[in-house]
């Protein structure tokens, strides 16, 4: 499948999905950093429990988007970020962004996109430049992508909360794991 058909079918699917108020989503999200912030009182404490419950909900949105998106596999990794950049991320945030090749060798790829409705009424002050206000996207990322045997490591390297012009999100192959698909389907 082309990039630009997963474009359109990331376009379709959000068409037809029952739609969440972004600036809803924006304040809840806002109002749950700030209660680990006071809570945990540590940004790296938060930082990580963000990316924890990012897993958790990527654990369970990927059978959402395995049911509503009609996608079956992927040929190669980068197509795999592209249906993350172009499908999942238009289905679950009404966002796309574009992918790059950042190191083809170390399977390292690139999502950036221009608007986060995690981050919409936000500004960071600078007592909280440590603090990674949307590590929950990696979080997700990283969950639904374990829940088919891809395991990744995803960060964020640009972050307009930060004083960036966009957010870059790098995804890297870590491991697929095929023997245990192997010894599955053995069994």
């Amino acid at each position: 499948m082309s990039k630009d058909k997963y474009q359109k079918q990331g376009d379709a699917i959000f068409a037809k999905l029952e739609k969440v108020n972004s600036e809803l989503l924006s304040l809840t999200y806002g109002a749950l950093v700030s209660q680990l912030l006071k809570d945990l009182e540590i940004v790296d404490e938060v930082n990580e429990q963000l990316e924890k419950m990012g897993h958790n909900i990527g654990t369970r949105l990927i059978e959402e988007f395995l049911a509503k998106s009609d996608i079956s596999f992927c040929e190669d990794f980068e197509e795999t970020v592209e249906v993350i950049a172009k499908v999942a991320f238009k289905m679950f945030l009404g966002i796309t962004g574009t992918v790059t090749c950042i190191n083809k060798e170390s399977n390292i790829y690139s999502i950036i996109f221009f608007n986060n409705p995690l981050s919409d009424f936000v500004e960071l002050p600078k007592s909280l430049s440590s603090l990674n206000y949307c590590s929950l996207l990696c979080g997700v990322v990283k969950g639904a992508l374990k829940q088919i045997r891809i395991t990744v490591s995803c960060y964020f390297v640009k972050d307009m909360l930060k004083g960036d012009d966009y957010y870059e999100m790098y995804i890297q192959l870590q491991d697929i794991l095929k023997e245990e698909i192997l010894n599955d389907e053995e069994q």
